[in-house]
């Protein structure tokens, strides 16, 4: 802002919107001392002023009382002057007056403008103006009202919901910034918002945050499905089958049968009811996977398709059955694969496991699987062993975790599955099949030197190379295969629906449905998800264990030191399926058992704490 008047010594000014008074002219350069005590030299065309003084206090005194309102209600609506106005209001014009009356113009509610064209405001205006700062104030003390209850802990359920909408934003990975946690000078990262919202008790310990940060879905599929197509079945009902899994499951979709010495292996047969590019199929290839979270299923399918196809779910169930025929040695020298009915019987691992040695079937399986464990150990395969936990959410909200022993049954199962997906991969590769075949680059020679027990299975796992997907066969080392494809879950994942559609597309037809191109844009979109999966599936059980050690503060259990990292022991505690790190003053051996306690947990951190157990002889 300018003035055409020329600026002298002792004049009130406004330099930045600051109150001042010229010390010294000059042509090109004025000195100015501001309301602070501190001088500076400006240019003329820098500074506005308001009144030619002599003012020697900056800012001046208030002026006796006018008649401010007086003033405005007769000028409302009109334009004026700093001059005109403060004779008006105050029957003078002094820096004391001058000042007074721009205060009120730089406060914008009866008054804007500059000194020599200042707006007069009518009453409606004014009006409107006193109405939205009344708003503003109002909402500021809610605010600041709320970010009071925050730093006590507490919040109200009415009037804070809205506010703490960007926290809960934040904790669930939709935003990346918070207005709350930078008013409360908190870092604005997904683990602060979780903690403000348990701390606050707005959020408790059964939520779950992170399907959402993943971006996962958690609702069923409202697609609707026609019913099972008619076709041509081969009817296995005389054989009987066995479909094994755990218990709670409710989605089986692989069972067993011996024919002679044919191994069926029957899967679900869901291609049957979900062609390629159909509402369910595109809908699942968004989802890749079902989610397995401790307290929820989250199908990648409609709900229907498992109460149609789930082996055992109807009496008889549809099916593709894969029959192979292996040699003595165990190798596969012929697989058939054909649409039919099975009549399935449902077992648990456990049940499988009381009943393996006096029931036929279930032995001849047994010694099945046990040959080709050994030929895949032959052949390079890599076992680890490591204990394995199930976490549930029971309906009362208490965790179970369950530890999976080492049972035949479990190994009968895998051992089954792996020869349908070897025996998969070799039918595409010689019938020139487009599929994704799963491979591994082999580890390097020490993975097979390492010593038994936990700490040279934890060792061994590190140095595993990860498998990947491939439109070309190559081997799987870690398994010891060949050549391998997943294809037995077509219930469960995505890409194993597409290896039945790719199957039964060429079964009925004689030639495959896909090309590799078509294929492989599958291939990508489904394990673009399914690495989000697989990341919120472990996320959700390590929320939920610790969960359940907040459920039992008392905790105390073993563990097994399976590492030594730069004076940090590596402990794995089997019966929570957990790593945690211990410094203690003198290094365990590996394998050695500790006696823990749990000490402490952050839930939005994910990290447990333990100790020595005062038991411990350590």
């Amino acid at each position: 802002m300018s003035t055409q008047i020329p600026h002298r010594t002792g004049s009130l000014i406004l330099y930045k919107n600051r109150p001042g008074r010229v010390t010294q002219t000059g042509q090109k350069k004025i000195e100015i001392q501001l309301d602070d005590g501190s001088t500076l030299s400006v240019r003329p065309k820098d500074i506005t002023r308001l009144h030619p003084g002599p003012v020697r206090q900056v800012p001046p005194a208030a002026p006796p009382e006018g008649e401010i309102l007086v003033a405005w209600e007769l000028l409302a609506g009109s334009s004026t002057t700093l001059e005109e106005l403060s004779e008006l209001a105050f029957e003078t014009f002094t820096p004391a007056t001058a000042w007074a009356i721009w205060q009120l113009v730089a406060d914008g509610l009866y008054f804007s403008g500059e000194p020599g064209d200042i707006q007069v405001h009518a009453a409606g205006a004014v009006a409107a103006e006193k109405e939205s700062r009344a708003t503003k104030a109002a909402a500021e003390a809610a605010w600041n009202t709320f970010l009071e209850r925050l730093a006590a802990h507490t919040f109200d359920p009415v009037q804070d919901e809205e506010y703490l909408q960007d926290v809960v934003a934040l904790a669930q990975g939709e935003r990346e910034t918070s207005r709350v946690l930078a008013a409360l000078d908190q870092s604005e990262s997904p683990e602060a918002a979780h903690a403000l919202l348990l701390a606050c008790g707005y959020w408790d310990e059964t939520a779950n945050p992170y399907p959402a940060r993943a971006q996962l879905p958690t609702t069923p599929l409202a697609i609707p499905l026609d019913p099972l197509p008619a076709g041509e079945r081969r009817d296995l009902t005389h054989l009987r089958a066995l479909a094994i899994d755990d218990a709670g499951s409710n989605d089986p979709d692989d069972a067993l049968s011996r024919e002679g010495d044919h191994l069926w292996v029957h899967i679900a047969d869901v291609a049957a009811l979900i062609p390629p590019d159909s509402p369910a199929d595109r809908a699942a290839r968004e989802r890749s996977a079902n989610l397995y979270l401790p307290e929820q299923v989250v199908h990648m399918l409609p709900a229907a398709a498992t109460e149609m196809l789930a082996l055992g779910r109807t009496d008889p169930s549809p099916a593709l059955s894969f029959g192979l025929d292996l040699s003595p040695t165990g190798e596969i020298v012929h697989l058939e694969i054909v649409p039919s009915w099975v009549r399935v019987t449902r077992l648990t691992y456990a049940e499988a496991e009381v009943q393996l040695d006096d029931d036929p079937l279930l032995a001849r399986l047994h010694a099945l699987a046990a040959a080709n464990m050994a030929r895949r150990a032959g052949n390079g395969g890599v076992n680890i062993d490591l204990p394995e936990v199930k976490v549930r959410v029971a309906t009362d909200g208490q965790v179970e975790i369950e530890p999976l022993p080492n049972l035949r049954s479990r190994d009968l199962v895998r051992e089954a599955m792996l020869l349908a997906g070897e025996a998969v991969a070799r039918f595409a590769l010689d019938h020139q099949i487009p599929i994704a075949f799963s491979v591994q680059e082999p580890p390097d020679e020490e993975v097979y030197q390492l010593p038994a027990g936990p700490a040279g299975m934890f060792a061994r796992r590190r140095f595993m190379r990860r498998s990947r997907l491939s439109n070309t066969p190559q081997p799987h080392s870690g398994l010891g295969l060949d050549t391998y494809t997943q294809c037995t879950s077509p219930l469960r994942r995505y890409l194993d629906l597409v290896a039945h559609q790719q199957l039964r597309h060429f079964a009925v037809h004689g030639s495959p449905l896909l090309d590799e191109s078509d294929l492989m844009e599958r291939v990508g979109a489904a394990e673009a998800v399914s690495r989000e999966v697989r990341w919120t599936e472990r996320r959700a059980n390590e929320h939920w264990t610790l969960v359940y050690l907040q459920q039992h503060p008392e905790w105390q259990g073993a563990g097994i030191v399976v590492d030594q990292r730069g004076g940090r022991s590596v402990v794995l505690l089997p019966d929570l399926g957990l790593e945690t790190g211990l410094y203690l003053n003198q290094e365990p051996a590996l394998n050695q058992e500790l006696a823990l306690q749990v000490t402490g947990i952050d839930l939005p951190h994910l990290t447990a704490h333990f100790s020595l157990a005062a038991n411990s002889t350590r």
